[in-house]
């Protein structure tokens, strides 16, 4: 088979699960715990600004993400779920 057939493959393979049609593909669904922020950063010990600056956002995202009004999503999620896990995380790697 070819790279273009094999490509050719996957995409039509890719079409028919959207459609809702049986395939021989396997699906793999991950399950990304919601977290709470506020909680999170508080395990850290450090303040708002110096939480943001260790995640890589701005102060005024992860303040919509504590009080309610945004979600982290994406990587910022699973970034997140990491810190809860194990809040000592950003100062072992930022050191």
């Amino acid at each position: 088979m070819s790279a273009y057939e094999s490509i050719m493959q996957g995409l039509n393979e890719a079409l028919d699960h959207a459609k809702g049609r049986k395939t021989g593909a396997r699906v793999h669904k991950v399950e990304i715990p919601t977290v709470d922020v506020a909680a999170i950063r508080a395990s850290t010990g450090l303040s708002q600004s110096a939480f943001a600056r260790s995640i890589g956002v701005a102060k005024g995202t992860l303040l919509n993400w504590e009080h309610g009004r945004r979600h982290p999503t994406g990587p910022a999620q699973v970034l997140l779920a990491m810190i809860a896990k194990k809040p000592s995380l950003v100062s072992e790697l930022l050191r």
